[in-house]
């Protein structure tokens, strides 16, 4: 069997595919209290949409992400010791246009001309033929970057 060849042996879920719906950090208490919960919302709400769950959020303790679907979300937990990783530790979502990859850098961008705790690395393009994938990494304040791609399918219109 290939990769493109569908498997036989494996679950099969009848109401939708199964979806990745969250990402989960552990992060020091310190991050999470109101000073550091205003940056983090500032920065992934203006440079990537997320939108804090305020039901979900406990001062030093928890906050929550919602990542353009109440589905999908960031989980921040407060927890002795927090999580490490390396730099290229990260989790990742994607865009519908280069154009929006390229809007999302420009924020980014802005954020850091300000800020010199934001980290991004630049956009960069991987040719596979039928298929390009372009992408840029953020992060500011958590353990692990976000990746954010746009797929250039080439045989589409």
């Amino acid at each position: 069997m290939t990769s493109t060849q569908p498997a036989t042996d494996r679950p099969r879920f009848a109401s939708r595919t199964p979806r990745i719906n969250h990402v989960a950090m552990s992060v020091p208490a310190d991050l999470l209290d109101a000073e550091h919960r205003a940056l983090l919302t500032g920065f992934y709400g203006d440079v990537l949409g997320f939108v804090e769950l305020p039901t979900m959020t406990q001062d030093r303790h928890r906050l929550v992400f919602q990542v353009h679907q109440v589905e999908q979300f960031l989980f921040l937990i407060a927890d002795d010791p927090p999580m490490s990783c390396p730099r290229l530790d990260h989790w990742g979502i994607s865009v519908g246009a280069e154009s929006e990859l390229d809007d999302v850098l420009a924020r980014a961008k802005a954020w850091r001309a300000r800020d010199d705790r934001v980290e991004i690395i630049d956009k960069k393009t991987d040719d596979h033929g039928v298929l390009a994938i372009t992408s840029i990494y953020v992060r500011f304040l958590l353990p692990m970057m976000v990746e954010v791609q746009w797929w250039d399918y080439k045989d589409r219109p």
